[in-house]
């Protein structure tokens, strides 16, 4: 009798567990305008509300769709911020990062590192921790090195003072930041190599990248001659 009891007790104690995956909901998460709203790709939870904050990563060639296999070492970051009601989730901009077997291929033996990490405000305002490395082909002397991290610094806060937060960024993740600091140090020391290996944004950026300004238009011709003496004929007659 106690085996039949605890028999039938059994199907009513498995009733009580709850499924908690089926009530979960697959949310698709997208890009800011910055990056064309691309689809960064689906992450689950129960409620909306707990998605807001979660942090996701892509590679470059991951987010533009290129297969640029020379571009796989750089990792952006994203963080949710919002759901809207038809199941997608925003996220925004918040950094980058170089892979930690990219960075160790830059400074091999006999090489010259050197490590920077600084804070740049951009034309609209917006803080961006920066942590740029740049190798030397043979070992440098200490007051080069101090000569060339000062002068690194120098370029890195007139860059950002030039630019809006969606142009300093875009150039930063696509290379073009790092040419200009090669170029602007070439004077005191032709580096090897120059990484913004690191980044992360303090603010928000704007959604897209501000249009080219358009041309400013002619000043319009002034009236035909001919209608100003038309004019001046048109009175009142004695």
């Amino acid at each position: 009798m106690a085996e039949e009891e605890s028999g039938a007790k059994k199907p009513a104690l498995t009733r009580t567990v709850k499924d908690k995956w089926r009530s979960k909901r697959w949310y698709h998460v997208r890009a800011p305008g910055l990056f064309q709203h691309v689809d960064l790709g689906e992450t689950v939870a129960t409620e909306p509300e707990q998605l807001i904050g979660r942090t996701l990563e892509a590679t470059l060639p991951e987010l533009s769709g290129s297969g640029d296999s020379g571009k796989a070492h750089v990792k952006l970051r994203f963080r949710i911020e919002r759901v809207s009601g038809d199941g997608v989730a925003e996220a925004r901009f918040i950094g980058h990062d170089l892979t930690s077997d990219y960075v160790r291929r830059l400074a091999r033996r006999k090489r010259s590192k050197i490590d920077l990490s600084l804070t740049v405000t951009t034309k609209d305002g917006v803080q961006v921790i920066l942590k740029p490395v740049a190798v030397g082909e043979q070992r440098l002397q200490t007051r080069l090195r101090a000569e060339l991290r000062h002068k690194m610094v120098q370029i890195l806060l007139e860059e950002a003072q030039l630019r809006t937060s969606p142009e300093f960024v875009r150039e930063m993740i696509q290379g073009d930041l790092s040419k200009v600091l090669a170029h602007g140090v070439k004077t005191l020391y032709p580096l090897k190599k120059i990484e913004i290996r690191r980044s992360e944004v303090l603010g928000t950026i704007s959604e897209e990248i501000p249009a080219p300004e358009p041309t400013p238009l002619a000043e319009p011709s002034p009236p035909p001659e001919e209608a100003s003496v038309a004019g001046a004929g048109e009175g009142p007659t004695a």
